[in-house]
């Protein structure tokens, strides 16, 4: 059976499946990135297991994977097929693309998480059908996946959808960025969690624990998430005005409060809106599942842009590099 490799890499597991043509999971796997490491014992993690997953469908499906698709945290620049940087790895400038490539001899495609995520969440997930959406999981951080068309917007420099980054409180909290008042110092998952735990005293207490807290009617905790549920639809207002999206996709770990989250945050942005038009406001459908799926969509694009006939050029052929 034709299928192809989908690899989702975070900052301490990876995810991966062999993908059908018609997008059947024919297999699935899960590896420790081994991090502790370094850089380079993950580089080597990454390409053993692509490799393992390779020979296994040879092995089980009558023939390997005809392409891979690998999504990656960090700074992606998706058309050198370079993981730029990415802190949570160590890594600086990693051409993995060219890397798998020699690797497995098959075309691969390199994506940013987010952006990977957002692809399988339009296309296969919440966002099926809409033409034009924003994908925003709100996790560690916040970060967002621009759909227009079937595809996903990674900027001139690769730096499109982080709005996490907008100023939505100017001169607030620090950010790691460099400026003051971002988003994610706001409403992110650790952002929740901290604010939570220090209005309750306990240092262990995270969002979770603040979403059933505002669920029994904890005046703190009801205070701790309208907050965060302000800060975000000053965010998500000002990215709506940009971007005019057909469908407002939230995922990550703070959506799972479900309408904890959902309806508060439809009126406050319903409160902020005057000449713009409303988006749907949804739950991602896919959850942690969503980048690896992307992955797969990644690998099947390739193999389209490369069928006979096409134009472009020849993904199989890179540079030589080494690790």
């Amino acid at each position: 059976m034709r299928h192809v490799i989908a690899l989702d890499v975070g900052g301490t597991g990876m995810k991966a499946a062999l993908v059908g043509d018609d997008g059947e999971l024919l297999h699935l796997a899960r590896r420790a990135t081994g991090r502790e490491r370094g850089p380079d014992a993950v580089v080597g993690t990454i390409l053993d297991f692509a490799a393992e997953l390779h020979a296994h469908g040879a092995a089980h499906h009558g023939a390997p994977a005809v392409a891979a698709g690998i999504a990656v945290p960090g700074i992606v620049d998706e058309e050198r097929g370079v993981a730029a940087y990415a802190a949570n790895l160590g890594w600086r400038d990693v051409p993995l693309r060219a890397l798998l490539t020699q690797r497995l001899g098959i075309p691969v495609a390199l994506g940013h998480d987010v952006r990977t995520g957002g692809l399988a969440e339009g296309r296969i997930g919440a966002g099926k059908g809409a033409d034009r959406f924003l994908f925003v999981p709100l996790g560690t951080g916040i970060a967002g996946a621009i759909g227009i068309g079937g595809r996903v917007e990674a900027g001139a420099h690769g730096f499109a959808g982080e709005i996490g980054h907008i100023v939505v409180r100017p001169s607030g909290v620090s950010c790691p960025c460099g400026q003051h008042g971002c988003l994610e110092r706001y409403a992110s998952a650790s952002a929740v969690s901290e604010a939570w735990a220090a209005a309750c005293g306990d240092p262990d207490a995270d969002a979770a624990d603040c979403a059933k807290a505002v669920a029994s009617g904890d005046p703190d905790a009801v205070r701790v998430w309208q907050e965060a549920v302000d800060a975000l639809a000053d965010g998500l207002v000002t990215a709506l005005t940009l971007l005019d999206p057909r469908t407002l996709i939230i995922g990550g770990g703070l959506a799972e409060a479900g309408e904890v989250l959902f309806q508060p945050l439809r009126d406050a942005v319903r409160r902020r809106v005057t000449f713009q038009k409303l988006p749907a406001i949804v739950p991602a459908a896919l959850g942690d599942s969503a980048g690896c799926l992307g992955a797969g969509l990644l690998a099947r694009d390739l193999l389209d842009r490369t069928e006979p006939g096409s134009t472009d050029l020849d993904p199989t052929d890179p540079p030589e590099v080494t690790a």
